[in-house]
């Protein structure tokens, strides 16, 4: 047994573990996929508002905070906070360059007024997200075999998207935060 012992320093053993870590979240949650423009968590909400909740364009608003709750227990197990500014996100017309969800209620402002709680909020898919959706019925997309963490549901890795979804977002220090800015006019 005393031969299987490597001795390791402390620091480079942390160092690499950490990289290797970090790593792997900015590739599997904060960067957008280059297949269809979307992080994860936008993928995971509107899949869960079509399959799961059946949110269509064509359907009836529902409250946000069951949205959140829904994809979180099916598809996406981290904070709340987290999936709601993303719901929010996809539905603020000056953040997408096409708004996939039609957010009711106040769901933030270009001035940098934030949204009004899950609570308060309700929103159902757009007719690009629905559009987007009903490729997947084609198969053009190969689902997983497994599950995800805890549920039978599992979520496709990428959306089919026959238009350009690259770039979706603005930076992150858009809208400006300081009151001074003053416009070009």
């Amino acid at each position: 047994m005393a031969e299987s012992i490597q001795h390791a320093s402390i620091v480079e053993e942390t160092r690499h573990r950490y990289l290797t870590y970090a790593l792997s979240v900015i590739s599997s949650r904060a960067l957008p996929d280059v297949r269809d423009g979307l992080k994860p968590v936008q993928r995971r909400i509107l899949y869960g508002m079509f399959h799961e909740l059946h949110l269509r364009s064509d359907s009836r608003h529902a409250k946000c905070a069951r949205i959140v709750g829904d994809v979180m227990g099916k598809f996406h197990p981290h904070g709340n906070l987290a999936l709601y500014e993303a719901l929010v996100r996809l539905s603020q017309g000056f953040i997408m360059r096409v708004p996939l969800v039609d957010g009711h209620g106040n769901f933030g402002h270009v001035n940098g007024d934030p949204p009004a709680a899950d609570r308060y909020t309700e929103a159902k898919l757009h007719a690009v997200a629905d559009h987007l959706m009903l490729e997947l019925r084609q198969n053009t997309v190969e689902m997983p075999t497994t599950a995800n963490w805890r549920s039978r549901s599992s979520c496709p890795p990428s959306f089919p998207i026959s238009w350009s979804m690259a770039v979706p977002e603005l930076p992150s220090a858009w809208p400006p935060t300081s009151r001074r800015t003053t416009w070009a006019r």
